[in-house]
């Protein structure tokens, strides 16, 4: 489909890149915990309409996210191999342009807010002031990736906004696990593109962690098991979660066999696989309450 757009319009493909369309990824990686999150706050039945709504509001903030991202690196990312061929790099698209598309997403992600409940709206404030305030921590913090986690996790305590109006210790809990997980996944991005960023001057946790990167991702992703161990425990959860947990600890460690050569491409797939150690943790959760029907 994608393919069909650029031949046939090529003039609107430079958007699609620079909302990220034509590379999920992202998307799917923000919507694994949504899910985990409403399936949780709903006792294993959330709403249809939630359901709608946070999965569109996960492909409409990703995009915005990645166009004020790529309109804070416009000076940088024609100087990171990686990202040369980005549209504000190679001015296929304005500055200018690109704060109009990103306004548009921020109304579009409003008017799906203002269908759930005023909690959840003004929780949605934080979730749009970390989604601005991420492309720029690059550059006065070795630790992006956590503001970025923060970012990625915050639909979590939304979720349990909209379904039961309450933002409960588990949500936390929640959300604590998935920023431990987005910052290990998003260190192997980083990986890709250290020396680039090193020459221009962008900061990131794979430079922050210099020769323990590999260690202190191995230990971000003990971590995240450890914590989805413990809220297992807490909601009285079995073995279907459990069974879950071990495909993302498999995909774990086969991300490890990637990156011990720390080599860009490698380290790039190994990121591009957490899409399934999601995708594992959600499958145990939707079983286990399909199967298990564990205590609240």
């Amino acid at each position: 489909m994608l393919a069909f757009v650029e031949h046939r319009y090529p003039a609107l493909w430079p958007w699609i890149q620079l909302m990220r369309l034509d590379r999920p990824i992202g998307s799917m990686l923000l919507m694994w915990p949504t899910l985990w999150a409403l399936w949780i706050a709903g006792g294993g039945t959330p709403s249809l309409k939630h359901i709608v709504i946070f999965v569109l509001g996960v492909f409409v903030m990703r995009a915005a996210g990645c166009v004020i991202n790529d309109f804070a690196d416009r000076d940088f990312d024609g100087h990171v191999t990686r990202t040369r061929g980005r549209p504000l790099a190679t001015g296929a698209l304005s500055a200018r342009q690109a704060l109009m598309l990103f306004a548009a997403l921020g109304l579009i992600a409003l008017g799906l807010v203002l269908c759930l409940n005023r909690f959840t709206l003004v929780l949605s404030f934080g979730g749009l002031g970390l989604a601005v305030l991420y492309p720029f921590t690059k550059r006065f913090t070795y630790l992006p990736q956590l503001f970025l986690g923060a970012a990625f996790s915050w639909a979590i305590p939304m979720a349990f906004a909209a379904e039961t109006e309450s933002v409960p210790e588990i949500a936390w809990l929640l959300f604590t696990t998935n920023l431990l997980w987005t910052v290990a996944y998003d260190t192997e991005y980083a990986m890709c593109d250290r020396e680039d960023d090193l020459k221009v001057g962008i900061k990131s946790t794979a430079i922050l962690f210099g020769d323990l990167d590999k260690v202190m991702v191995g230990t971000l992703q003990v971590l995240t098991l450890v914590a989805l161990w413990v809220l297992g425990q807490r909601l009285g959860f079995t073995w279907p979660w459990y069974l879950g947990l071990a495909g993302m600890a498999a995909g774990f460690a086969h991300q490890q066999w990637r990156i011990r050569y720390r080599e860009p491409w490698p380290c790039f797939h190994a990121f591009l696989s957490n899409h399934w150690a999601g995708a594992s943790v959600f499958a145990g959760l939707y079983f286990q309450y399909l199967l298990a029907a564990p205590g609240p």
